[in-house]
């Protein structure tokens, strides 16, 4: 019964799929918990580089 109990907590098969779900469980809590900084502060910057083309092209238009 030792010996069974042994290979079976030395057998790594499997453990691959489960490490996977953990990886993915975890960058969900990620996003999750930084998702209002992160479009907070996506839309800042798609802001400024929208006002600053927006700049540039007005400065090229004029005369």
């Amino acid at each position: 019964m030792k010996k069974l109990l042994l290979a079976f907590l030395e057998d790594e098969q499997g453990q691959t799929s489960t490490e996977y779900i953990l990886l993915v469980a975890v960058v969900a809590l990620i996003v999750f918990k930084f998702k209002d900084k992160a479009v907070t502060q996506l839309g800042t910057l798609t802001d400024n580089i929208f006002t600053k083309a927006n700049d540039m092209a007005n400065q090229i238009g004029t005369p």
